[in-house]
């Protein structure tokens, strides 16, 4: 619903974002979520961005399972290389 929420703190956890492709490929049922972050300055923190990609020319896009006629596809299928290109650049998707 574009609201905020904490993610509470849970000793020895990973909190893991799911990222644009996730989004794309459930044609929008699962969000991209933007990270911001507060630092409790009494406490220890720690961030290790990993990013997995798939191979440049892999053309991604919503699962044709997913597409239907009340729920049309809402991304373009294209490569994924040109898919960061335009992300990098700023480009319309």
């Amino acid at each position: 619903g574009g609201d905020w929420f904490e993610a509470k703190y849970i000793p020895n956890a990973l909190i893991i974002h799911i990222g644009d492709q996730i989004e794309i490929l459930s044609n929008g049922k699962y969000k991209a979520v933007l990270h911001r972050t507060t630092v409790a300055k009494d406490k220890a923190r720690m961030s290790w961005p990993v990013f997995l990609e798939p191979p440049g020319e892999l053309v991604v896009g919503p699962l044709p399972h997913l597409i239907k006629k009340d729920n049309p596809p809402k991304f373009k299928a294209k490569k994924f290389e040109d898919y960061m290109y335009c992300k990098l650049n700023r480009l319309p998707q």
